[in-house]
């Protein structure tokens, strides 16, 4: 058998890639004076964020905002450590059978939920079937595409047995999406009631105001140091800067590069980190886009660096699909890697449009910052081609509905990015993947690509097969990628021991403190 081998899948590529020093002064650590340790117990953290979190569930959030709170509130099978290579979570080892159809778990003994009810193999499995159910809409369910059957062998063990081997599951069940839950909980009274394994666990909401979480003394691994966690509502990121310099709010992710700017040089310390999130006018291959020609027409219309310096001040860099350094896309490796407006206009004429096309596409306000300065930019550009995009401005929580809903013809978004390409994107660009009809696309080619990519091991083999992977997005205009850009993570002289991630996780408020 080989242990562990198939989830640890070139995280440390990652380390060296993406890694930024902090901007300013750091503060001190802080040391325990009884002890002598780094990192005193205790403090309440206030973090400003933009927008309320849309839901409580953990199996149906993708907005950024919620994603943060619950991460800190329930637990996964795995989990990323700093540099997003993939670890033991609530099961604290696994197996993978020599022809790669089984993988065993072994869970963790002790875990608690934050209603006291213990954690064990009933449990994981009630979940993974759960996320699995169609019915129940889980927005991470095509990471267990390949699995057939999940069965309880112990109180700590778990065997899924799966139609192919799949070296892209350990990593895809470190995603909050993949959450445990309780057997005995109802599904419906999570949103007001969560009940998680994390480091922390709910206190208390008031709806566009705060959600406020506690110390979960319970907790399997490491206690974390903060008695507590309030997630703050400052819809401005301006205003989220007056209360970090007021000592109002003590941390915050700032998106805006201008108001990140702003912030610098006073008393907050500033850490600019790359991400794996990428900017994309995502498409839906109905209606006037079903035409690849129109869609092509869209991308070769479109200066992708103009965009990036208008919206983020040039902070950050164009890109393609795959933003993992692991199995980065080439964004010269696409039709018009520069902008063509000849080629576009050649393009609306092949699919009989060239008295051109208007184009109905929705735009957040609120989730994140570039959002509507990147859809105006978008709009004056494809003007000069004969492409009108019809903007709805929407405020986030209407936005993620309609999205998820699929009830756009484009889209103005900006998406996380994963590890691994398949938990990424398998979801999305597969027949099957439950995300398909928000996507819009898919392809025999790109079926069997995403399969080849799960079912091996071999890291070159399996870059290779993203490499096609992209190419097919690419070619035919699936979506149209446009940058990766930088969070800036602002905290007060008090704070110490946070450590921000390149996926955006704040699962190092564990290891926080507040003087």
């Amino acid at each position: 058998m080989a242990r562990i081998a198939r989830g640890w899948l070139a995280g440390t590529a990652l380390a060296g890639a993406l890694t930024l020093a902090l901007t300013g002064c750091q503060a001190p650590v802080q040391t325990d004076p009884g002890t002598g340790t780094e990192g005193g117990s205790g403090g309440a953290a206030v973090i400003g964020v933009t927008s309320d979190p849309d839901t409580l569930m953990p199996w149906k959030a993708t907005q950024f905002q919620a994603v943060n709170v619950l991460q800190n509130m329930y637990g996964t099978l795995t989990e990323y450590d700093k540099d997003l290579n993939t670890v033991p979570g609530l099961a604290e080892s696994w197996e993978t059978s020599e022809d790669g159809k089984k993988l065993t778990l072994k869970l963790r003994q002790g875990v608690k939920f934050a209603d006291g009810s213990d954690f064990d193999a009933t449990d994981v499995k009630f979940s993974l079937d759960g996320i699995a159910d169609e019915a129940n809409a889980a927005v991470g369910s095509s990471s267990l595409a390949s699995v057939t059957e999940v069965t309880v062998v112990d109180p700590q063990t778990v065997e899924l047995s799966l139609s192919a081997p799949d070296a892209a599951l350990p990593s895809g069940l470190a995603t909050v999406n993949m959450a445990m839950l309780s057997s005995e909980d109802d599904l419906g009274s999570l949103e007001t009631e969560p009940n998680g394994t994390g480091p922390f666990s709910f206190d208390s909401r008031t709806p566009s105001q705060a959600v406020k979480l506690k110390r979960n003394d319970a907790y399997w691994g490491d206690k974390a140091k903060l008695d507590s966690v309030e997630f703050r509502v400052i819809p401005d990121e301006n205003a989220i800067v007056t209360a970090l310099q007021s000592g109002n709010v003590n941390l915050a992710v700032i998106n805006d590069p201008l108001v990140a700017q702003t912030a610098e040089g006073g008393q907050l310390n500033i850490a600019k980190t790359p991400q794996l999130s990428y900017h994309a006018l995502q498409l839906r291959t109905e209606g006037v886009l079903a035409d690849v020609n129109v869609r092509l027409a869209v991308q070769c219309g479109i200066d992708r660096q103009q965009v990036l310096d208008t919206a983020a001040f040039g902070e950050g860099e164009v890109v393609g699909p795959i933003t993992s350094p692991a199995y980065k896309s080439d964004p010269a490796a696409r039709p018009c890697p520069t902008r063509d407006v000849a080629k576009a206009k050649e393009y609306l004429a092949k699919a009989g449009k060239a008295d051109g096309v208007t184009i109905k596409t929705i735009v957040s306000q609120g989730e994140y910052a570039t959002s509507v300065n990147e859809a105006q930019n978008l709009k004056s550009q494809l003007a000069e081609v004969g492409i009108t995009l019809e903007l709805e401005t929407l405020e986030s929580g209407a936005f993620v509905d309609r999205w998820v809903d699929a009830d756009f013809e484009a889209a103005v978004a900006l998406n996380g990015g994963r590890p691994d390409p398949d938990s990424m994107y398998g979801r999305y660009f597969t027949s099957k993947g439950n995300l398909n009809k928000v996507a819009g696309y898919h392809s025999p080619e790109l079926d069997e690509l995403f399969a080849k990519g799960r079912a091996s091991d071999d890291e070159a083999e399996r870059k290779e097969i993203y490499t096609q992977i992209s190419a097919e997005l690419e070619n035919n205009a699936a979506w149209v990628w446009l940058f990766t850009g930088y969070t800036y993570t602002a905290t007060t002289q008090q704070v110490s021991g946070f450590e921000p991630m390149v996926n955006g996780s704040l699962q190092s408020l564990r290891t926080t403190t507040v003087s």
